[in-house]
């Protein structure tokens, strides 16, 4: 083998000599083996968490290999175990491994097959391990959803807490992706605002001509009032989306809001005071060159960055776990196991699009999408691929739509009993799609 492995390998054998000579072959491969004359002794150290795999003789006195590999399957399912035997026993060597055993191997054998199995054995195991990790630090990570434990992101959920005990106003600067949003969300959460609304307005996507009536709302005389932006964010936080691409009235009506605090609806005789907290945010790629002066320096009394993946790179993993983790409970799927390639990816890709791409990407790989191996190296079936795809695209659609079943059907092209045969062979749960659509609105 080219690399050491980190795993420890259990040897199990009665005969000195033939557990001495295996001993040696392993460490002679890089191998740390931890020896053992007897099936109990082995069993007293061995539990859920052993890093490594086992290596054990079939006939020994007191507990035979197979009632040890039961006990150790009892405890630890993933944990590989590999059986030597003679040719009598080959019968239960073949049961075992159909019950789970890693593999086993038939005396005499060849040093090369020994270490070529344990190789293959402590790779997965290694793998193994690690996904435990990630799920280890999910279960006991941070109580946030700003995910990780590198020094950046520590400082940040610091600032969070800080800010969300202030009434200041905020910039919050990020790349796409990096979470801009649910950092703003966050400190208005935590903050003695949260029984207000937060209230978002997507800047972009404001015209000149509204500008007004959208920030203050109308009075009309005869009829209910149209309430603004502003008032609807009374006692709460008003998010300011892209306001680094907020058109020239917007910015203005902005810039007045700031100085004085008075919502004043358009036909109205008197203005009116609101109490809120404005929280704007906007890309950090030469975001403020295109905010007027006045309103940047009114808005920006703290400017908060939120890094993005690639200067927090050992985040990555356990952010990955996370939204792999909802995504497969969102597509009713199991948490497939990360794979080494997967792994590899995470850390070595740039992750431009930051958080919104490495959601997708754990959404294609909970569907299965993605060109992932099974453990003989063949990637999975093209019907199983095509299956994922249409499932995610169906699933896609209805949330697009609302819920919507005609919309749905029309988006996805599709004659509408054709549609339907295909929600039901696929096993899509059509009223909890609606509702996780619903709830990420």
């Amino acid at each position: 083998m080219n690399d050491k492995s980190p795993c420890p390998v259990a040897l199990i054998d009665d005969d000195d000599d033939l557990r001495a000579a295996m001993a040696q072959t392993l460490e002679l491969a890089g191998y740390a083996v931890q020896p053992f004359a007897r099936a109990a002794e082995a069993l007293a150290v061995i539990d859920a968490d052993f890093p490594g795999i086992v290596v054990s003789d079939v006939r020994m006195p007191h507990m035979s290999g197979i009632d040890l590999f039961r006990a150790l399957h009892g405890r630890d399912a993933e944990l590989p175990v590999i059986l030597v035997t003679g040719h009598g026993d080959v019968p239960m060597a073949v049961d075992a491994l159909k019950a789970g055993a890693w593999d086993f191997l038939t005396k005499p054998f060849d040093p090369d097959a020994l270490v070529a199995s344990v190789g293959r054995a402590t790779e997965t195991r290694s793998l193994v391990m690690e996904n435990r990790r990630l799920r280890g630090l999910l279960d006991d990570g941070v109580a946030s959803p700003l995910i990780g434990h590198s020094p950046a992101i520590e400082r940040l959920r610091a600032m969070v807490d800080t800010l969300a005990g202030t009434n200041i106003d905020i910039l919050v600067e990020g790349e796409t992706g990096t979470g801009k949003e649910l950092v703003a969300r966050m400190i208005h959460q935590r903050s003695r605002r949260a029984s207000g609304h937060f209230v978002t307005i997507a800047c972009a996507a404001v015209p000149d001509a509204v500008a007004e009536t959208s920030l203050h709302g109308e009075s009309m005389i005869g009829r209910s009032p149209i309430d603004g932006r502003l008032a609807r964010a009374h006692n709460g936080t008003l998010f300011l989306d892209d306001v680094d691409q907020a058109g020239a009235a917007l910015q203005a009506h902005l810039i007045q809001f700031l100085e004085d605090r008075l919502v004043r609806p358009v036909g109205a005789r008197e203005p009116q005071p609101v109490d809120l907290r404005v929280i704007g945010c906007m890309t950090d790629q030469g975001g403020a060159a295109a905010i007027q002066p006045a309103l940047l320096y009114r808005l920006a009394a703290v400017r908060l960055h939120i890094p993005p993946l690639r200067e927090r790179r050992d985040d990555i993993p356990l952010i990955f776990a996370h939204l792999l983790d909802a995504a497969a409970k969102r597509f009713r799927r199991d948490v497939p196991v990360v794979s080494r390639a997967v792994l590899s990816h995470l850390i070595e890709h740039d992750w431009p699009g930051n958080v919104h791409e490495l959601g997708r990407f754990a959404e294609r790989l909970a569907l299965g999408l993605e060109q992932q191996a099974d453990e003989t190296g063949a990637p999975l079936p093209l019907g199983e691929r095509l299956d994922a795809f249409e499932r995610m695209a169906i699933i896609e659609a209805v949330q697009a739509t609302g819920g919507d079943m005609a919309q749905a059907i029309a988006r996805l092209g599709l004659p509408r009993k054709t549609f339907y045969y295909k929600v039901q062979r696929l096993d899509i749960d059509l009223r909890k799609v609606r509702q996780q659509g619903a709830a990420g609105d």
